[in-house]
């Protein structure tokens, strides 16, 4: 095998593993519909990326590999079978690379690109090889090739590819209902990350704060447990402070004081995304001083609060699209935004939204305006009767009003004559949209970049 294709190049997962197998030596090319932030990146290290899916693309290639999201009317997918070339998912791919290596994998509904992101940056000094699903500020991209036999991945549950894995050690940050599209039920959900749980060969590191994840543990022997809230977890953070809008606490292992650490991103969950991380870093043999620097000056993955824009207006981009993960972003938000905070959020699939309709209810509390925007579709129908209307009853905020038009908001945020943040969520395209406004407010004039 020489010539490798990727359809849907340009995705977070799929351009990870583009960039691998270009660093191990083999031909990379592949074809996405549209460009983004990763493309060039692809292109600069030799990798052709057509844009448009044309059957000619995958003629003389080995190995096809498809995300998940393309169609099996596809046109590549369509050529590639009348080829005869074998064709395999992205997690099929992940677990043929990190099968054979030391894994590390972070599985969870939340948390999963932080918490890998995060371990990733802390075993730098190790030179592990690092797949992720947002950029890593300490080796700019979400991939890197290392000489190590440690191999830090995230586990996507969304369609089961994970359940390709077979970890050394996996990390559990949750588990709720979501892509219900594909699983069905949470129960469904939950038998999958049993399974997961059975494929991991050493350790299983698991957050006791998730009572979905709690009553899935009995009885299994290798269990390490993380909390920022029951002093009988294995791993546990006490003393959590604000302090100079970094969060301080103190972690302990086994009962036993291991030190204090800051973070730099804001809120609960991440001081329990950051407990795995410090207790694992600690396994590895990591300085404990080193620990302690590389978590204050972790600023987190792209799109995880992502910090735009910081004057009088502050431009915030954040993933954040499920309930649980909204209301976790406004929590942490909350500890360090001090003036009038707006949400502009653009919900996710109509799938998404209609499974999750009640989920909504009082997730944005905490922030002083909504502003919605049209459903982000990523090429599905609305078979749901999914409605703008329907979910701003859901959310119920008193000061929540629905925005069609980007060039609505973008006149909003640059004609803003007060100290305002606005904290843009979602897993569609929104970010460009954040991008863009902040790249264009220093011209308005309003105010000093």
């Amino acid at each position: 095998m020489e010539k490798i294709y990727f359809i849907g190049i340009n995705g977070i997962g799929m351009s990870g593993l583009a960039k691998i197998m270009k660093l191990k030596g083999y031909e990379v090319l592949g074809a996405d519909l549209t460009r983004n932030y990763v493309t060039e990146e692809l292109e600069n290290l030799g990798i052709k990326v057509f844009s448009e899916h044309d059957k000619k693309n995958v003629e003389g290639v080995d190995l096809v590999v498809a995300s998940s999201a393309i169609k099996i009317d596809n046109p590549e997918i369509v050529r590639a079978k009348e080829l005869g070339i074998k064709i395999i998912k992205r997690g099929e791919l992940l677990a043929l690379l990190m099968n054979k290596e030391r894994g590390i994998a972070v599985a969870g509904t939340h948390g999963k690109t932080t918490t890998s992101s995060m371990l990733g940056s802390l075993l730098l000094d190790i030179d592990p090889t690092i797949v992720v699903g947002g950029i890593l500020p300490e080796i700019g991209s979400n991939a890197r090739c290392g000489r190590n036999e440690i191999f830090i991945a995230e586990a996507d549950e969304s369609d089961n590819s994970f359940l390709h894995l077979t970890p050394e050690i996996s990390i559990i940050t949750n588990i709720e209902a979501d892509h219900l599209e594909n699983h069905g039920c949470l129960e469904n959900i939950k038998k999958s990350f049993a399974q997961f749980m059975d494929q991991t060969t050493k350790e299983i590191l698991v957050c006791k704060d998730c009572s979905e994840v709690l009553g899935m543990i009995s009885g299994r022997e290798n269990i390490l447990t993380y909390s920022i809230y029951s002093d009988d977890a294995d791993i546990v953070a006490k003393n959590i402070k604000i302090v100079d809008s970094k969060t301080k606490f103190t972690v302990y292992i086994n009962k036993e004081k291991f030190g204090t650490f800051e973070l730099s991103i804001p809120g609960n969950h991440n001081i329990q995304n950051a407990l795995p991380v410090i207790y694992l870093a600690k396994k590895f043999g990591i300085d404990k001083k080193v620990i302690a620097k590389k978590i204050v000056q972790f600023k987190g993955a792209k799109r995880r609060y992502d910090i735009l824009h910081n004057n009088k207006i502050r431009i915030i981009d954040d993933y954040a699209h499920h309930p649980t993960e909204i209301k976790a972003t406004i929590q942490g938000a909350k500890t360090i935004e001090k003036n009038k905070t707006v949400a502009i959020f653009q919900p996710h699939r109509y799938s998404r939204v209609n499974f999750l309709l009640n989920e909504f209810i009082g997730s944005f509390e905490g922030v002083d305006e909504v502003i919605l925007m049209p459903v982000f579709s990523a090429g599905e129908k609305n078979e749901f009767g999914v409605t703008l209307e329907k979910l701003k009853e859901k959310i119920g905020h008193k000061h929540c009003i629905i925005v069609e038009k980007n060039e609505e908001i973008e006149k909003r945020v640059i004609g803003e004559k007060n100290a305002v943040t606005f904290l843009f969520m979602g897993a569609g395209n929104i970010s460009t949209l954040a991008h863009n406004i902040a790249d264009n407010i220093g011209r308005a004039g309003n105010e000093i970049i």
